[in-house]
């Protein structure tokens, strides 16, 4: 039997080698650029979060969120980290539970999935760009690069159209769509974001451990916790990735509030700052010693506090509003970063058409989808990396027809 699979990214290489466990099976992988894995390289600014242990169900977003839990449940966090140790790499867990390799690299996690596909019944095909699927009466034919291949099955893991310049594209999608799959609206998810307030551009490169906000039209829209940067265009940093999913799809008002001081009180910063008045220091200097100097100085100007006095020749009432300005910092937000810079796509093909337990297609026996080609993202940590291996780790061992059972765990059987 040979099994085709479209994409040699995170998903598609974990298909590779699950279905190149099944005997007799020849796997085809084809790669449209030059290596393997690129996306995966860049991940986590080249340390390659590659997992979470508190991954589950509930922290995936599409039209059907619950399509991932079966995935999820059967190569689980543990199952994944066992595989992986089985390919050679040593992992570390931070207390937020985020998984790294341990030589903090993401071409570590390249290289133990490159080095597994040296495999006698595994074809690398790298350069090698598909532009053409069709159904055959024994499976399917690949064209691209003027050549064509007979599969008699068929993995689609091209990834999402997110991070265009590292790879990203539509091409999974229009496969798809070819055999009559819908996809749902794409969208960045994330990413950073934009802002038309004029500090940013002079904060660029500050960062701040705070609690971030959003609000649409006065209305909470999600929050979370975690560091922010400041851009010369907007917001970035992991907690902004968290709530960036979505923001400004809306038409109306949208704010971004930071507490830039989340475990603290009013009362706590104000009686901390309350000592600054014995001083002769002036108001620049108010929040020296609490936040990123730059940072203090921008919220001191946005409190309106007066420049060049002396913070002891401040009122109560002008010491508790930069205080308050500390803990809801508002900024405008206009837009988020596009498709380019998002890490994750938001959308995909539709999951209703799609078998959770195997990945298969209900509309072309034989075609199967995974990673984020399919409607799931997850929160930023490692979730999007754990739902494509959990995915492709179950689409290969389906696609070599290695059944589930759920009873009384997770076992694979080679059997029709």
């Amino acid at each position: 039997m040979v099994i085709g699979i479209i994409g040699a990214g995170a998903s598609g290489m974990a298909a590779a080698l699950a279905a190149a466990k099944t005997e007799n099976v020849q796997v085809l992988l084809f790669e449209r650029q030059a290596r393997v894995g690129r996306k995966l390289q860049a991940t986590g600014n080249g340390r390659c979060n590659l997992s979470n242990m508190k991954a589950c169900g509930e922290l995936y977003h599409g039209d059907a969120p619950e399509f991932a839990k079966k995935a999820l449940q059967i190569f689980d966090v543990s199952e994944t980290m066992f595989w992986f140790s089985r390919l050679g790499l040593y992992m570390i867990m931070e207390e937020s539970g985020r998984i790294y390799p341990y030589s903090d690299q993401a071409n570590s996690v390249v290289d133990v999935l490159r080095f597994a596909l040296n495999k006698e019944n595994i074809t690398l095909m790298t350069g090698f760009e598909v532009t053409k699927v069709r159904r055959t009466d024994a499976g399917f034919f690949v064209e691209g690069n003027g050549e064509g291949y007979a599969c008699d099955k068929l993995i689609i893991a091209c990834g999402g159209l997110a991070g265009t310049k590292l790879g990203g594209s539509m091409s999974g999608y229009q496969l798809l769509r070819s055999f009559g799959h819908k996809v749902t609206k794409l969208r960045p998810a994330l990413v950073q974001l934009k802002s038309d307030w004029r500090a940013c551009a002079a904060l660029k490169g500050v960062r701040a451990n705070c609690h971030a906000a959003v609000y649409h039209d006065g209305n909470l829209y999600s929050e979370s916790t975690g560091e922010l940067q400041f851009t010369e265009y907007g917001l970035s940093g992991p907690v902004i990735f968290e709530v960036s999913r979505d923001v400004c799809q809306k038409k109306g008002e949208w704010i971004c509030k930071l507490d830039l001081l989340p475990e603290l009180d009013t009362q706590q910063i104000f009686d901390h700052l309350k000592l600054r008045c014995e001083t002769e220091l002036l108001t620049d200097e108010l929040f020296t010693g609490v936040l990123h100097n730059r940072l203090g100085r921008v919220v001191t100007q946005t409190a309106g506090i007066r420049n060049g006095i002396k913070i002891a020749d401040l009122r109560p009432d002008e010491l508790m509003q930069a205080v308050n300005t500390a803990k809801a910092l508002e900024i405008s937000i206009t837009e988020p970063l596009g498709m380019e810079h998002a890490q994750v796509t938001a959308g995909g093909v539709v999951t209703d058409e799609f078998n959770d337990t195997t990945m298969e297609s209900k509309l072309v026996p034989g075609l199967y989808a995974c990673g984020e080609v399919l409607d799931i993202d997850g929160d930023c940590g490692g979730y999007n990396l754990q739902w494509a291996w959990s995915s492709g780790l179950l689409a290969g061992n389906c696609a070599g027809g290695r059944k589930y059972d759920s009873d009384p765990g997770y076992i694979f059987t080679t059997g029709a």
